[in-house]
């Protein structure tokens, strides 16, 4: 069997095509009923999937292609457990937040037409991702809505400077072309430029780790 480089050299064909052929090569992803539209660089899926994982990867694919800018979300979910109550649903998200020891127990959990939303307020970010992640393989959940809150704390004194240090030491970054500026209300945002939606994607991570952060404006271009 022969490969050929399908790698986009910036016309949308050559993208939709390269995200096409990253979506059929990924195990664990049905990408049969998946459409993929690109308009300058926006990327469009529509179509539905099996299960709301398969939803997640088939984004975190596309985001992964090079040339990528943008994204809209159109992948419904048609569950394999539509039998599933969304009180079945809700006990089952329940417990899962209770088994997870870095979800604290200020956040809820409530179900509408088999969508799960969670609320509630954290102090850091990775316990609202930890709580999302949490909620991927509830069986006959269609959708998650994060809506927990971080809660804003004195932003510490210095801590623009070493946001600035950590993106200059991440290795999957190009730290220099990156600028940082805050707001006393723990909002940070970020502006210059980066290679890929991966850096952008990257970038804004770190930030998220400094403590106080309660937002992150991310307005890094993509070259």
């Amino acid at each position: 069997m022969t490969f050929t480089s399908s790698a986009p050299t910036g016309s949308d064909e050559q993208l939709k095509n390269a995200i096409e052929e990253e979506l059929e090569w990924l195990p664990g992803l049905n990408s049969t009923h998946i459409g993929v539209a690109v308009d300058t660089g926006t990327v469009t899926l529509s179509g539905h999937v099996d299960s709301y994982p398969e939803k997640l990867l088939a984004a975190q694919a596309a985001f992964g292609v090079r040339g990528v800018k943008a994204m809209a979300q159109e992948i419904t979910v048609r569950s394999l457990f539509a039998a599933e109550t969304d009180e079945d649903i809700a006990v089952e998200a329940g417990q899962s937040l209770e088994r997870s020891v870095d979800i604290p127990d200020t956040v809820q959990v409530s179900v509408t037409g088999h969508r799960i939303t969670l609320t509630g307020e954290v102090q850091w970010i990775f316990q609202s991702e930890a709580a999302g992640r949490a909620m991927h393989h509830i069986k006959g959940a269609t959708d998650v809505l994060n809506q927990i809150r971080i809660r804003h704390d004195v932003v510490a004194s210095g801590v623009k400077e070493a946001i600035v240090q950590a993106l200059l030491r991440n290795a999957e970054l190009e730290g220099k072309h990156i600028q940082v500026s805050t707001s006393g209300d723990g909002v940070m945002t970020l502006s210059g430029t980066v290679r890929s939606w991966a850096e952008r994607d990257q970038a804004e991570k770190v930030c998220w780790s400094a403590p106080g952060v309660v937002a992150v404006i991310n307005g890094l271009e993509i070259t």
